[in-house]
């Protein structure tokens, strides 16, 4: 993996599969304890991005994956994620990019593309109308109880459900558990320029996704914006075969889609 290096001194560890194509590089932005590995790679996208014949970049945000893990919120926020990735694309050099964010990475794409005008194609997944009501991932949902969850000695002790299976998955990818709480203390909380999002937009949502409720709205919220919504929830929509198939169509240079 290669190395951005932050203004406020972190490493921010992305991925490149390199091919001649004429269509601009895909950058794949994963969620909360997640990374790109395991949003993306894992589940196929990659590959299927590939064999559709494109330049893929993924990219571990700050406290994920590969990238620098500190403990102290103020290092985090969806707002210093967007600032790593309008840095990675200044240091990839390319005129234009399609971006690709779920969940957390979804909140940071939207801020991206509400400011970048590089961005040719925007997804958006696993998240709903909590991104208009609350300026990100739906804190009604998953609060406070998942910092706790998070910061447990005793997974056992955790009451809450969906706070219990992010720090199940959490477990699973060896993520640090202290990082993520920090940035769940540092979400992004402000309203999002939605309409100043010009790229053509797709807007993924699992059917049974807890946190992606009312997809509607924010599709709404985005001008010219697509809604396609296919069954799974929050941590499973993203391995149904469907979901890359539509994210790779959506991205491929024709003017064809059907909306």
């Amino acid at each position: 993996m290669a190395v951005l290096r932050t203004p406020d001194g972190l490493d921010i560890a992305y991925q490149l599969w390199e091919r001649d194509s004429e269509l601009p590089p895909v950058v794949l932005h994963h969620g909360f304890a997640a990374d790109g590995d395991t949003n993306w790679v894992a589940p196929g996208v990659v590959d299927a991005l590939v064999s559709a014949g494109r330049r893929v970049v993924t990219i571990d945000a700050r406290g994920h994956g590969a990238s620098s893990k500190p403990h102290d919120p103020l290092f985090y926020g969806e707002e210093k994620m967007a600032a790593d990735v309008h840095a990675l694309l200044d240091l990839l050099g390319e005129s234009s990019y399609d971006l690709v964010g779920y969940s957390m990475g979804a909140i940071v794409s939207a801020l991206v593309a509400s400011r970048e005008s590089r961005i040719r194609r925007l997804v958006v997944g696993g998240v709903g109308a909590a991104v208009v009501e609350l300026g990100g991932v739906d804190t009604r949902v998953v609060g406070s109880s998942v910092i706790q969850a998070l910061r447990a000695d005793d997974p056992s002790s955790i009451t809450d459900p969906n706070a219990a299976a992010f720090r199940m998955f959490a477990e699973t990818t060896g993520a640090d558990r202290l990082a993520l709480a920090a940035q769940a203390c540092s979400l992004h909380r402000k309203p999002i320029a939605l309409a100043d999002i010009t790229a053509p937009c797709l807007v993924l949502a699992g059917e049974e996704d807890m946190l992606a409720t009312r997809p509607e709205v924010l599709a709404d919220a985005i001008p010219g914006a697509t809604l396609r919504t296919l069954p799974g929830d929050h941590l499973g929509v993203v391995r149904n075969p469907e979901f890359t198939k539509l994210l790779v169509s959506f991205l491929a240079d024709s003017d064809t889609w059907v909306r």
